[in-house]
Parts: C-alpha cells; sequence; structure tokens
C-alpha cells in the first residue's frame, strides 16, 4: 500500500477503547506463557551452564570475564541480543524477576523454584560486581567492538572490558539499582535459603550506602561505554529513592523510609516531552529501566496503605499513574494502537507494555486489600478495571492482535521467526563446532531463513504504532528481544494464570 486510509480522531478513540476493553476469548494459556517467559533468562545466561539448564543449545560462554584485571566477574545475564553485560538493566530486571516472585510466587507453582533460579542467576553475579570495597562494577564488555560483530556468545573474542564506578568516578544509578535488587531478591530468599538471603541485605546496604555517600552519574564517569547503549537520560534520584524504599520494605528501618520522604520532593513529575508526536506520559507513568517513578509509587503506596502511621504522596501519584495510562481517562497521557497495544515513545516498545501492566496488577491487588478505587476525573477505576487492561496488553502479545501473531517466540501457532539475536539466528556448537569469527555470521544476519535455535519465551520489541510488524533480524527496535522486557511480564502471567479467564 501506498497510502493510509484517514480515521478521524473520534472513530480512532472508539476503536482503542473497544480493543482495548475487549478481553480475548481465546483462551490464552498463561501457565505456558509463564514458563516459557522464564526459562526465556536461560538462553540468556553468561557465565559456567549448570546441568539442570533447559535451553541447551547455549553452551558456556565469558568464563574469562574479569580475569584480565583479577576479579571474577563471571555469569549474570546478556541483556538482548548482543553479548555485552549491561548491570543496570540486568539489575532493574532483577529488581522484577524478585518483585514478580514476592507479589505472584504462591501462583506459580511449578516455575516458581524457575523464578527463584532466575533471580539467582543475577544476584550470584551482583555479589560478585560489589565484592571489591569502593568500587562497583557496572560492565562487562566492549560494547562498539561488541556490536560490530555478529558472534555467537561462545565464541566472543571482542574486548571483555571491566567497567567500574568507584568513590572518584560515580555511579550512583547504576549501583542504587543493584542495592535494590538485592534488597529484593533478600525477600525472596528469607524462606529458601536465610543465610543468602542475609548476605544480599547486608551487601544491599553497603552498596546503597556508597551510591548514596558518592553521588553522580556513570554517563559522566564511564562515557561512552554506556552512553548512548544505556544512558541513564531521567537522572540518578530516582535509583536512590527506589533502592531506599526496597530496603526499607526488605529491613523496616526508619531510616530508608525517611531517605524516601525526605528525597521523594526533588522528582519531577511533570516533566513531559514528545518524540515522534507521541506524548511521554510524564513520569507519572514512567517505569522501566531508566526511570523508577511510577514503580516507586506503587511499591510505597502499599507501605501507606497498610496503615503504618507513615504519609507521603505515593498513593496520590500512584491514582494519576493510573489515571496516566487507563484508556478511557480524561488524563491519559499514553498512546494506544488501533489494535489496542500501549505505545510510548522510544524503541522496544512492549517494555512499556509489560513494565506498565505489571504496576496495575500490583496497584490493583493493593486498592483491592484497601477497599480503595482509583478516580480520573468522572472515570471510577476499579481494582477489576485495572486487571481488564493489562490483561488486554498481555493478551495481545500473546496473540490477540490484529496479526494475529504471537510476539513471544515459541507460544502460539505464528510468532517471530527471525529476532535480532546472535546466538539464536547463529548455528548452536552442537550444529557447528568450528570458531565463527566476528564477521564470519554477517551471513546467518542477512539470512531471511528462521533462526536455527528457538530463543523460547523471548518476547521482542513488538510491532510498531499501526500494529504492523517486520520480521527482520535488521530490525532490531521491534525484532530484538531483552530481559526487561521479559522480567515484568513473569509476574503478570503469574497472577492471570491464577484467575479464572473471563
Amino acid at each position: 500500500m501506498t497510502g493510509k486510509t484517514r480515521i478521524s480522531p473520534v472513530v480512532r478513540v472508539a476503536i482503542v477503547l473497544m480493543a482495548v476493553m475487549v478481553v480475548s476469548v481465546s483462551g490464552h494459556d498463561y501457565g505456558d506463557a509463564l514458563n516459557k517467559s522464564i526459562l526465556f533468562f536461560e538462553g540468556q545466561r553468561s557465565g559456567k551452564l549448570p546441568p539442570s539448564q533447559r535451553m541447551t543449545w547455549r553452551k558456556d560462554s565469558g568464563l574469562r570475564d574479569g580475569a584480565e584485571i583479577g576479579v571474577d566477574l563471571v555469569g549474570g545475564y546478556y541483556d538482548a541480543g548482543d553479548n555485552v553485560k549491561f548491570n543496570f538493566p540486568m539489575a532493574w530486571s532483577t529488581t522484577m524477576l524478585a518483585w514478580s516472585v514476592i507479589e505472584f510466587g504462591e501462583q506459580m507453582g511449578p516455575d516458581f523454584q524457575h523464578a527463584v533460579n532466575a533471580t539467582r542467576w543475577a544476584t550470584d553475579y551482583f555479589l560478585k560486581a560489589t565484592s571489591v570495597p569502593g568500587r562497583v562494577y557496572a560492565q562487562v564488555g566492549e560494547p562498539y567492538g561488541d556490536h560490530n560483530c555478529w558472534e555467537r556468545p561462545e565464541d566472543m573474542d571482542t574486548a571483555r572490558t571491566p567497567y567500574a564506578v568507584t568513590t572518584q568516578s560515580p555511579g550512583s544509578e547504576v549501583s542504587a539499582e543493584m542495592a535494590a535488587a538485592m534488597a529484593a531478591a533478600s525477600l525472596v530468599f528469607w524462606g529458601v535459603d536465610g543465610s543468602y538471603a542475609a548476605k544480599l541485605l547486608s551487601r544491599a546496604q553497603t552498596v546503597f550506602q556508597f551510591a548514596d555517600k558518592h553521588r553522580g552519574s556513570y554517563n559522566d564517569s564511564l562515557g561512552s561505554a554506556v552512553c548512548p547503549f544505556y544512558c541513564d537520560f531521567s537522572g540518578y534520584e530516582d535509583e536512590l529513592i527506589w533502592g531506599a524504599a526496597w530496603l526499607f520494605k526488605a529491613t523496616k528501618a526508619p531510616y530508608y523510609w525517611k531517605y524516601v520522604m525526605e528525597n521523594s520532593p526533588n522528582l519531577d513529575y511533570y516533566k513531559l516531552k514528545t518524540i515522534n508526536s507521541l506524548p511521554n506520559g510524564g513520569n507519572f507513568a514512567e517505569f522501566g529501566w531508566d526511570s523508577k517513578h511510577a514503580g516507586i509509587n506503587v511499591l510505597a503506596s502499599q507501605i501507606v496503605m497498610k496503615g503504618h502511621n507513615l504519609t507521603g504522596d505515593f498513593v496520590l501519584n500512584a491514582d494519576k499513574f493510573v489515571c496516566s495510562v487507563l484508556p478511557e481517562s480524561p488524563t491519559k497521557s499514553v498512546s494506544y494502537s488501533p489494535g489496542g497495544l500501549l505505545f510510548k515513545p522510544g524503541g522496544s516498545n512492549l517494555q512499556h507494555a509489560t513494565a506498565l501492566s505489571f504496576l496495575l496488577i500490583v496497584y490493583a491487588r493493593y486498592l483491592s486489600n484497601a477497599n480503595r478505587v482509583v478516580q480520573c476525573g468522572n472515570v471510577k477505576a476499579t481494582p477489576d478495571r485495572l486487571i481488564q487492561v493489562a490483561r488486554g496488553q498481555v493478551d495481545y502479545i500473546l496473540g490477540s492482535n490484529p496479526l494475529n501473531m504471537s510476539y513471544m517466540v515459541g507460544y502460539g501457532e505464528k510468532f517471530p521467526q527471525r529476532i535480532h539475536h546472535r546466538g539464536s539466528s547463529l548455528p548452536s556448537l552442537d550444529q557447528h563446532r568450528q570458531h565463527i569469527g566476528c564477521k564470519d555470521g554477517t551471513p546467518y544476519f542477512e539470512s531471511s531463513d528462521p533462526n536455527p535455535n528457538q530463543l523460547t519465551g523471548a518476547i521482542v520489541g513488538g510491532p510498531d504504532f499501526e500494529d504492523r510488524y517486520n520480521n527482520s533480524r535488521a530490525d532490531f527496535v521491534h525484532t530484538e528481544p531483552t530481559t526487561y522486557i521479559n522480567a515484568p511480564l513473569v509476574g503478570v502471567l503469574a497472577f492471570l494464570k491464577g484467575q479464572p479467564n473471563p
């Protein structure tokens, strides 16, 4: 087609509302999707793989990470389709995995242990990355060299440079997010491995103190190693408050709540920007690896609503988050595609759909427990309505969309076949024992053949704003999977698995 059919704004809004409000009648198997969403993390593992490894086409990789400086930095996750370990998004993904287990672990059934294992794979690595006092390792791998190659992680021969933030070259955002991840994970492990939980919590407190005492952005300290890949655009203040909130939840120490209360007024919730004509919703609806604003408010709202005689604007701001996202809200500031998919500016859009859906589900639970509803102007948002909106996003991802296509690899009959992922797109060591060099993988990247290895459970960046999807490896904005797309969905799927289908 060379042109577009123009639809009036009124009709378009009506179409979007119908698409978002109608839940799937196709009977999605949330349990199957949950299992696969966690399995994906095994495909992203770096380090020595355990005998229990289920995604067997992946093999050991990065076994000498940190050796050049005498520090063991083996382990952790590759964040997306490349072979660099970016600890900032990895830490947020870990926090979300832990939060998913905390909220919904009881609904996970046999996948509970897999979710715990996925969390520990990251926290074991974070303990290594924070083992040297006054130093936090923020990344392993030289990103420009890595991105210039199309190599399996098992073959990578680009520089595995370790990058650290220190007392002299601080990185408060990455340090505080790692502290949040370990604090949240400690809550997961108290009933599983008490000594490990205590170790995580102690380290989280030490790392948070380092992040707060030596303030500064890793944008400045590490420069081109982290920018533009995972440059921190929202500042480090939100990570410090987020880390303190998780430490309060884990310790109940008044110091951390006082920290949250004293520093939260510094967050700017009214900073609006527009990219490609799409509003970004302001920071009331901002939540992901970079900005923690909405997450802080939802997390802290539970603490306030539980009646601990604690105050703050967190419930009010969490309500504003709902009103920023709800399709029928008069103050909605996100966009929806004609097929009903939530959109915010930037790449890998499904990260917004999964992260905000997680917050909707969690806040719905908190509201229900407090016997509250949210009022958005003349629109009343009940907990059931929040769940309905989140379910609509999940159903869209799983195949209830204009293309009838699942955006989770391995789920459903039709799903992405040519994802932007090095390990998945290159033959495994089982099939091709010989080394595949930096540029030797280019023909596989350019091939129109499906990826030879199925990265089961991977959720790609997703369709464009008109619900179209280009199934091409080169279109990384839409075809690359990431840990931070999958992590929030784990909790949402666990919740939906335990609910009756409407």
